[in-house]
């Protein structure tokens, strides 16, 4: 059995934050031709510095689109056990559109879908995201033909359609946000047309 990899010094760890957060910087403002020159350049270190932590530019993809994915994991860990199965669903919807208002990664996830570092996290989080959605269903706040790979696809849905618009109010998306919530609910439901999808 492989050994466990040794953590981070907190001065090492500290220097593989900046240079995510960098990172993020950068893609988001060049997209993907963003090089790790232009990476280094704005975390102030050089490129052998970028290269001790990331292998490839593609490993440093990952790990971003890996700790956001981690974020939302660790929220529907807690929420799971929340007083309430309803709020909790409610609140990670929140949480999941928020983030992706602060920070649109689409472009990341689809370029990492296959790195198997983020398969891994992504399985980790359907594997949370189902517990909270199991727990909702159970409690009968969540009507029962929805399903997590619904809930997972709807994550970015209220933000999304702010893409429409040209100069949307910045919290609009709370608008459709409680659209898809109310629309969540047993009470008044009818009969979807479409089975779930299957998710990879």
């Amino acid at each position: 059995m492989p050994a466990s990899p040794r953590p981070l010094r907190a001065d090492a760890a500290r220097n593989r934050e900046q240079l995510l957060e960098a990172a993020e910087k950068v893609f988001a403002e060049r997209g993907l031709a963003a090089s790790v020159a232009d990476i280094a350049a704005r975390a102030g270190v050089a490129k052998g510095t970028v290269f001790r932590h990331f292998a490839t530019k593609d490993d440093l993809i990952a790990a971003i689109v890996c700790e956001h994915i981690t974020v939302l994991t660790e929220a529907a860990r807690t929420l799971a056990a929340a007083p309430d199965p309803g709020d909790a669903l409610s609140d990670f919807l929140t949480i999941a559109a928020d983030q992706r208002r602060q920070h649109d990664l689409t472009f990341l996830q689809t370029a990492s879908d296959r790195d198997p570092a983020v398969v891994r996290a992504r399985d980790e989080l359907h594997g949370a995201l189902g517990a909270l959605v199991d727990r909702a269903r159970e409690a009968g706040v969540l009507r029962p033909d929805v399903t997590e790979a619904d809930i997972f696809l709807l994550m970015c849905a209220p933000v999304h359609v702010m893409d429409n618009l040209a100069d949307p109010p910045p919290m609009l998306w709370r608008r459709y946000l409680a659209i898809i919530i109310d629309g969540l609910r047993p009470d008044g439901a009818h009969p979807l047309p479409e089975p779930p999808p299957t998710l990879p």
